[in-house]
């Protein structure tokens, strides 16, 4: 008892041997249910709250591209690594609702997949006298997680995005991947709760809610000032075009769902206020229509339709 209280303490468990040390008497003393499903036997140290079929279930299919209907304007490309269904459904609001947070490696490890599904974006083409530029996983990703509103977290006692952010970049680095969260959003004013909103409602709910932080400005290339047009007499000045933008690193926004995309157009509409370079999305799960319709719209891309 002396070695358990010496590696535990009156706190909790000080080091990563007590930490584990503890799950495994609470999982003799406690039955371990599966957030999930339920159902008994949630891993054998009792702190994944996870059974092997919700787990087959989590990660068994391939990500794919997925978009809702109707697409909200300015919405990147998003990768949805399931769909927002049944066991998946359960652990997702254990996660963000009952705070679950031994379910963010799982939900993690999910979400680099859809991430790892994403084409990587090619470079801005570079004069001719100028090297090419280094391709975009040199850099890394960042893994942008959208903020949860002040309400939110006041609610939850936590920030569940950003914590499912940080599970998915350690994902990716034991992938062999360069990737960090950086929460580089924040609202600028508060929000409604989105529960119950119509598509048209949620729009309207976040236009103009969110804003780059100040370390945006020194994680991402800054958005590059337009060239000058020359003036002529017989033709009106035309638009000025945007210089190239420079090489740097992937960005990826993170979300736990996406329901109508507003949440991920408003927070990709808020990005390139500040820098030009190509955003992606991805998100653990999407509606089962949106999901299904995903295996369609791959076909349509690979084919060029």
């Amino acid at each position: 008892m002396r070695v358990l209280y010496e590696m535990t303490g009156p706190g909790g468990p000080r080091s990563g041997a007590g930490r584990a040390l503890w799950g495994e008497l609470v999982g003799l003393l406690i039955p371990v249910v599966c957030a999930g499903c339920g159902g008994a036997g949630a891993g054998a140290s009792g702190a994944a709250l996870l059974c092997a079929g919700c787990a087959a279930g989590l990660s068994g299919l391939a990500p794919r591209r997925v978009r809702p209907t109707p697409v909200p304007w300015g919405l990147p490309p998003v990768h949805a690594a399931t769909a927002y269904a049944g066991a998946v459904r359960a652990l997702l609001l254990a996660h963000k609702e009952r705070g679950a947070r031994p379910l963010a490696a799982p939900l993690g490890a999910a979400l680099a997949a859809a991430v790892l599904a994403s084409p990587v974006p090619a470079p801005a083409p570079a004069p001719a006298p100028a090297p090419a530029p280094a391709p975009a996983d040199d850099a890394g990703v960042i893994l942008v997680p959208v903020p949860s509103s002040a309400a939110g977290r006041a609610a939850r006692g936590q920030d569940h995005t950003r914590r499912l952010a940080r599970a998915t970049a350690g994902a990716l680095r034991r992938c062999g991947v360069r990737a960090r969260a950086a929460p580089l959003l924040r609202h600028r004013r508060e929000v409604a709760d989105q529960a119950g909103l119509t598509a048209a409602g949620r729009r309207a709910n976040l236009a103009h809610a969110l804003e780059a932080t100040p370390a945006a400005r020194l994680l991402l290339p800054a958005r590059p000032a337009p060239v000058p047009p020359r003036p002529t007499r017989r033709t009106a000045p035309a638009r000025a075009p945007a210089r190239p933008c420079p090489p740097g690193p992937r960005v990826v926004i993170i979300d736990d769902v996406m329901t109508t995309g507003a949440t991920l157009a408003e927070a990709a509409r808020a990005l390139r206020e500040h820098t030009a370079c190509p955003l992606d999305a991805a998100v653990v799960a999407t509606s089962e229509r949106a999901f299904r319709e995903g295996k369609k719209l791959r076909r349509n891309e690979r084919f060029g339709w």
